[in-house]
């Protein structure tokens, strides 16, 4: 299916491009330049969230994603998600904003719910990504690093990244946050930050 154009793609090919920007910054160790293009890539998927059509949850997704990996307090962003989505009609991909911004905020129950409707979709990459959610929820250190093992072996096998930068950042955001909860896994990988 072909996204319409319009200032929401524009907006979105905005974000992907400051994104890209940002993982070659980290993964040559310059945290501070990497930060400040996730910081303008979160306020573009935000726009390009706006402008969107309806159910454009992956916006969302970016947008919390790169806050985090930046390191910065997620927490508005999150409570802006949770007004945004709603659990009734939740798709997947919406529930894995939710489950996100559940983590940043603290809300295990609902970082829970969040994964098992991730789950619904059947697919590889969200399935691994909700038994780390779940794990965090839990605070289970050893399933969370069997989960996040399992991310980063997925990503290393990928011959495509949505930036064009291979980089394991579902993993990166995952760390961060179980960082926040004191059970890093501490993965290492080329894909992935030295340090």
């Amino acid at each position: 299916m072909t996204m319409p154009e319009g200032e929401h793609r524009d907006a979105l090919r905005e974000a992907i491009g400051l994104e890209a920007e940002a993982h070659r910054a980290l993964l040559d160790g310059d945290a501070a330049t990497a930060a400040e293009r996730l910081r303008a890539a979160a306020a573009a998927y935000r726009r390009s969230w706006e402008l969107a059509p309806p159910r454009s949850f992956g916006r969302l997704i970016g947008m919390l994603k790169a806050l985090v990996i930046a390191g910065d307090d997620a927490s508005v962003a999150a409570a802006y998600v949770r007004e945004q989505v709603g659990e009734a009609d939740a798709s997947p991909p919406a529930w894995y904003a939710l489950a996100i911004a559940a983590l940043v905020e603290g809300d295990d129950a609902l970082a829970r719910r969040a994964a098992d409707g991730m789950r619904s979709a059947s697919v590889e990459p969200f399935l691994r990504t909700a038994d780390a959610i779940d794990a965090l929820a839990r605070g289970d250190g050893a399933a969370y690093a069997a989960a996040e093992a399992a991310i980063v072996a997925d990503f290393e096998a990928r011959s495509e990244h949505l930036t064009g930068v291979p980089i394991a950042d579902t993993a990166l955001m995952l760390e961060r946050l179980a960082e926040r909860r004191g059970l890093p896994a501490r993965p290492s990988s080329a894909l992935l930050p030295a340090g």
